[in-house]
């Protein structure tokens, strides 16, 4: 025994020391093409530390980084993922492209001549200029992701001659065009070019050719036209995102779904008619999931409850309007060059129309103008409304809104509600039953919140406030009341103001009720204070809510004069609706004239606040008082500075398993700028959304590829 332990050991040895002859290396000429690779690229810090003793073909693989090579020494998988960001990008560092000696043509040259690759994933490198036609001579590539870069112009046609791929992935860039014919490609199984400005209609090669096709992507883009009803129906499509495009037409009924489909969105576009029996059993007999907020379809019970997620649509004149601007022809090149040769009476007859034009709308304007100032010198002064006079609130002092610096989603957040109407006292009764105590559901520095029934049948929520003081800030009433309406705030529906002579004689008050949609679900403490419901909630769903948040915090400060401030934040008063979509409540209205004005300070608070919340949402614990909120912070920071291991202890660890480590160290970074001690150094609502779209986007690519994070 003790010489057959002897002949193992001196074995070993000779293995320790011999040259692994049987080891392949990589080749001389392909070793060189890497490190002209890293040279091209500008050295990105994920391929620094390269010498000349680099074995390529045996570096650890990485999230960052992946070489594999064949037995015969010949790179088949090459992955670089960098951290210059992309056009879609909001971090708070500028968009990052390479600089101008830069060649794409000159990369992909050398990167060709792997003639055994595979796979290729070049990500967030910060490339630009146009994608090179000599892709075609990847004969052997079957994975080609380009995605998060600055690639611009039309996707070269050739591109169609890579028969062999079967994941195509050139999302977040900067084509434009059209989307070229894939059809011969026909193993495709991945098709994702999101976030571009490709205008286009949906190809029909992509139906009628592919059979193979599991993910198709093609939202953010500007598509425009019918939806093919064929496209559902194809064999192996698991998941289709056609959202914020500029689709049109009615979903025909008929249409049948494949037996794979389990993922749809089709939010953000310009559809009109029934969402189709086929997409709307997906939720209900695959479990599945089905988006279609934002279009302009009529609100059939094809879903219930949860299910139907009470997705907001726009008017159906809405859609007409988008798809005329949607289509609308631009002049040929032709055309245009001949108009200059116009006759001069022709041209005459053009200026006598404009001004013909003008006149009848200056008059317009006029009349307008009249009618608005007799309807304010008939206005009775009682007219006014309220809310909390203690309740801390604070603005700016009337300024016009910049409508450049309010994004459109709260531009059209009004859409889907009754229109804004005044409410008589008698009308306010017959809701709530003359007050009836059963009907009082909350009673604090706010007023009382009682449940109401209007003669609509909705049901409502009625703020009920008394203030010392005779008549409100007519700007309230004509500019900001009616304009508190967005899809992540308890929208204002309607008010009704009672002025009132109290004893002595010489005192008048008003009463005022604001009139509230109301929201029946829960509140987000209840989701996270519940521990079943919290384990519900993964890392893709609190980011969506934090980004609702952000939004409605932002509308309060931008989308309605004077801008409101001081509004309250905490998980109590974020209410969740039937699809945990998030909504601020209780939010600050200045119905006194002392509370309009604003500080940076003032505004500030908010941030801080929304920071709190992001704490309770990343960690799942509820903070009670300062002394928690403190030490909570310091873990999660100490965390995001430190390894992996330490972040992963503070966070909630319902969460693991369902979150990019960059998503969410962006999410804690962000949440601790939030919440610095001095208010100077508090990011703006805008900066807090860039940071949180980021790490959404971060996480969806991590999801949908796999490959740009590490589940931990």
């Amino acid at each position: 025994m003790k010489k057959l332990c002897g002949c193992l050991f001196d074995l070993f040895v000779v293995l320790l020391i011999t040259p692994s002859c049987c080891i392949a290396q990589i080749t001389a000429s392909e070793n060189r093409i890497v490190f002209e690779i890293q040279k091209i690229l500008e050295y990105p810090q994920v391929l620094e530390g390269w010498t000349n003793w680099t074995n390529l073909c045996f570096l650890p693989p990485s999230t960052s980084l992946n070489i594999v090579c064949s037995s015969d020494g010949h790179i088949t998988e090459l992955t670089i993922i960098g951290n210059n960001s992309s056009p879609s990008s909001h971090s708070l560092k500028p968009n990052q492209a390479l600089s101008g000696t830069f060649s794409i043509d000159s990369l992909f040259t050398l990167i060709t001549k792997l003639s055994n690759l595979k796979s290729l994933s070049l990500v967030s490198l910060g490339l630009w200029g146009p994608l090179p036609s000599k892709i075609n001579r990847f004969l052997s590539l079957e994975v080609f992701n380009i995605s998060s870069n600055f690639i611009q112009g039309e996707i070269p046609s050739s591109i169609s001659s890579m028969k062999n791929l079967k994941s195509l992935v050139l999302a977040d860039n900067l084509f434009n065009g059209s989307v070229p014919d894939l059809q011969g490609i026909a193993s495709l199984q991945e098709l994702n070019l999101s976030s571009n400005k490709l205008r286009s209609q949906i190809p029909l090669q992509l139906i009628h050719f592919n059979n193979n096709l599991h993910i198709l992507d093609i939202s953010s883009n500007q598509i425009f036209g019918n939806i093919p009803s064929s496209l559902f129906s194809l064999p192996s499509l698991q998941h289709l995102n056609l959202a914020s495009n500029q689709l049109s037409g009615n979903l025909s009924d008929k249409i049948a779904c494949g037996s794979a489909l389990t993922y749809v969105d089709i939010s953000h576009n310009l559809l009109v008619g029934k969402l189709p029996s086929c997409v709307a059993s997906l939720v209900s007999s695959k479990g599945g999931t089905v988006l279609y907020s934002w279009n302009c379809l009529s609100s059939g019970k094809r879903l219930s409850g949860q299910q139907q997620q009470q997705q907001q649509q726009h008017a159906y004149s809405y859609c007409n309007k988008e798809v005329a601007l949607a289509v609308k022809p631009t002049l040929p090149k032709k055309v245009k060059k001949e108009s200059g040769g116009m006759t001069l009476g022709l041209v005459i007859g053009i200026i006598g129309g404009v001004v013909g034009i003008a006149a009848l709308l200056a008059l317009f304007i006029v009349f307008i103008i009249f009618r608005k100032s007799k309807a304010q010198r008939s206005d009775p002064p009682k007219i006014d409304r309220s809310m909390d006079h203690k309740f801390s609130a604070h603005a700016t002092s009337l300024r016009p809104i910049d409508a450049r610096r309010v994004p459109q989603t709260m531009r059209v957040g009004a859409l889907g509600l009754p229109p804004y109407r005044i409410f008589t006292s008698e009308e306010i009764e017959d809701a709530t039953n003359n007050f009836d105590p059963s009907n009082l559901i909350h009673e604090g520095s706010q007023g009382q919140q009682y449940k109401g029934w209007i003669r609509d049948g909705s049901v409502v929520l009625i703020n009920c406030m008394k203030l010392k003081q005779k008549g409100l800030p007519h700007s309230i009433m004509q500019e900001v009341l009616p304009n508190l309406r967005h899809r992540h705030l308890v929208s204002v529906l309607g008010h009704c103001v009672i002025t009132h002579q109290d004893a002595p004689p010489q005192t008048t008050s008003t009463t005022v009720f604001i009139v509230y949609e109301f929201i029946s679900n829960v509140s987000l403490k209840d989701q996270l204070t519940d521990w079943k419901k919290r384990d519900m909630l993964k890392w893709p769903q609190r980011m969506a809510m934090s980004i609702g948040i952000a939004r409605g915090v932002q509308f309060l400060h931008t989308g309605v004069a004077p801008a409101i401030y001081g509004n309250n934040l905490s998980i109590e008063n974020i209410l969740l609706d039937d699809s945990l979509n998030a909504k601020v409540s209780r939010y600050s209205i200045p119905f006194t004239s002392n509370q309009i004005g604003s500080t940076n300070k003032a505004e500030k608070e908010d941030i801080y606040e929304l920071g709190v919340i992001l704490l309770e949402l990343i960690t799942g614990r509820r903070i009670e008082s300062s002394s928690e909120l403190e030490e909570l912070k310091d873990e999660v920071e100490r965390g995001s500075s430190e390894a992996q291991s330490v972040l992963r202890s503070a966070i909630d660890p319902s969460l693991r398993g369902t979150y990019a480590y960059e998503s969410m160290r962006t999410a804690v970074q962000i949440t601790i700028n939030c919440l610095s001690k001095f208010y100077t150094n508090r990011p703006s609502i805008e900066d807090v959304l860039w940071n949180l779209h980021y790490s959404m986007q971060v996480q969806e690519s991590w999801t949908s590829s796999g490959n740009l994070s590490t589940k931990f």
